[in-house]
Formats: structure tokens, sequence, C-alpha cells
């Protein structure tokens, strides 16, 4: 089976630290249709060091204009300071190292990585820094894994 390759774009939000302020933002997207295969949390630091205030939420893909229009209701934006490459296909021992070997040996920076297995099928998330270097990079894993 053939890895498939492409260019996506994350979204991502603010995201209060209270009960429910995920289930909300999540809810809206479902209505909307949206069938998600990344989604991330992260907290924000306090400018005092103190307890988070709020957190962000990062979720991809979203498809067309009525799952995009419900993430911006939700007050969720297009990143577009992240240029992302998705990898899925088949999973193995030692693909991540072997992913990061042929980026690096292309000259290619991994600025980002979120990266899942279940089974034997795996879903990668890379960010660059350019939209050319996530050309480069599909090019360069096509020739590496196939696709």
């Amino acid at each position: 089976m053939a890895y498939e390759i492409s260019r996506t774009e994350v979204w991502s939000g603010e995201l209060a630290d209270q009960p429910g302020a995920l289930a909300g933002k999540l809810e809206a997207l479902e209505r909307a249709g949206a069938n998600l295969d990344f989604v991330i949390v992260r907290p924000l630091a306090s400018p005092s060091g103190g307890a988070m205030a709020a957190g962000v939420l990062f979720v991809a893909p979203l498809v067309g204009s009525e799952q995009q229009r419900a993430a911006e209701e939700a007050g969720l934006r297009r990143s577009v300071g992240m240029h992302v490459l998705r990898l899925i296909g088949p999973d193995r021992p030692g693909l991540g190292a072997a992913i990061a070997r042929h980026l690096a040996s292309a000259g290619l920076n991994i600025a980002g990585l979120s990266a899942a297995a279940i089974d034997e099928r795996c879903i990668f998330y890379l960010r660059f820094t350019s939209e050319e270097d996530v050309r480069r990079a599909a090019q360069v894993l096509t020739g590496a894994l196939g696709a």
C-alpha cells in the first residue's frame, strides 16, 4: 500500500481553560460535517509563570466552506504561518527515523511534528518554514516512500 502525501491546512484558536470549552468547539465542527484526523490542545504559558489561563487548539482537516465557516464562528482561524505536509499510510518500525533522515539529507528542516500509529496505519503532520519546503518535502518523500 502506498502513502498518501499531501499539503494540508491547520486551523487554530484560543481555548478557554474551563470545562466544556473544547467540547463546544469540536461540536461546532462536527455539526458542519468535519471528520478531523488531527486535534491537539496545548497550554498557553502564563506571562507571570502562574497557572494556565487558556490554551491553543489545532485541528485539521477542514473541507469546504461550511466547515471553514463553522471553524471561524467557533473562533478558529487558518494558521497562515503553518506550512504542513500530511502523510498517511502503512506503519513500520523505523518509519519516523527514515522520514527524518530523507528530509535531512535533502537539506529540509522539520519545524514541527505530530504523528500517531494505530494497528498497521500511521499519520504524520510535518511542519516546515515555507510552502517551498512543503513542496520539496512532498517530492522527497514521494520518491523515497512511494505515493
